[in-house]
């Protein structure tokens, strides 16, 4: 008989991920990194639908409205996931939330298991001495993706977020002249795959080649490592998903999120 269970076993929440490794990696990030909450759905000693509970509520699996009671209790700022398990749950605690200020349904999920042709470019991994310069354009990317100006509403945590990818190793840049041609951050990593978010270049600098150039050195890079990279993106986002597709990436499954704050 499936029952939810708050805070449910790890080993549980690691087998549940292991089922589906790039549609659920930030949810095995944060798991092996003890960081946030998860409530799920178990059936016969295994988990069949998880979610994760704070800032963002992450959904997955079949049957997640059985999850809405304890994931209507905060304030997400976002609902993001596989449509599937987005809509379902969403569908359940609608009534309890604020009508989001966007709704993206169709996101496609791009995967890429092959390197792709190196640019040659002059990506390197971030450092603290690039902390000044990444903070600004960390708030453009933001705002051009999300909609949100996150730096704005409160800049001495975005700071903190981003010194905290550096730290991590998560934040990858390629600079010339003292300006951004690319960057990119890890939003979660895995054994089995490298998800990656905030790909950007500086506005000024766009249409010259470089962002295909320096993501395919990114992927080659991370291939070394992980057997799969991936990243999803804005359904409307012509620019970005020309770009995917030009380095060899697959669109997959789609994500939907929804924006609260």
């Amino acid at each position: 008989m499936p029952r939810v269970v708050e805070r449910p076993d790890l080993g549980w929440v690691l087998a549940f991920c292991e089922e589906e490794p790039v549609e659920r990696v930030f949810l095995e990030d944060i798991a092996r990194r003890g960081l946030g909450r998860f409530v799920g759905v178990v059936d016969d000693g295994k988990l069949t639908a998880l979610c994760h509970v704070g800032a963002n509520l992450v959904p997955s699996g079949a049957g997640v409205a059985a999850l809405a009671k304890v994931a209507a209790r905060g304030e997400p700022r976002m609902m993001v996931g596989e449509e599937g398990a987005v809509t379902e749950l969403w569908e359940a605690i609608g009534r309890k939330l604020p009508r989001p200020l966007d709704d993206r349904p169709g996101q496609p999920v791009y995967v890429l298991d092959t390197s792709p042709v190196p640019g040659r470019t002059g990506l390197r991994r971030a450092t603290m001495d690039d902390l000044e310069l990444l903070v600004p354009a960390c708030a453009a990317a933001y705002l051009e993706e999300v909609g949100i100006d996150a730096y704005a509403r409160d800049p001495e945590l975005f700071r903190w977020r981003t010194r905290s990818q550096i730290e991590l190793g998560r934040s990858w840049l390629w600079i010339e002249d003292g300006r951004i041609r690319f960057k990119a951050e890890a939003s979660a990593w895995t054994a089995r795959a490298v998800q990656l978010q905030q790909v950007w270049v500086e506005p000024e600098l766009r249409g010259r080649g470089y962002a295909k150039q320096a993501l395919g050195d990114l992927c080659a890079l991370l291939l070394k490592d992980v057997p799969t990279v991936c990243l999803f993106a804005r359904s409307d986002n012509e620019p970005a998903l020309r770009l995917y597709d030009s380095i060899g990436m697959r669109r997959t499954i789609t994500y939907r999120s929804l924006i609260f704050t």
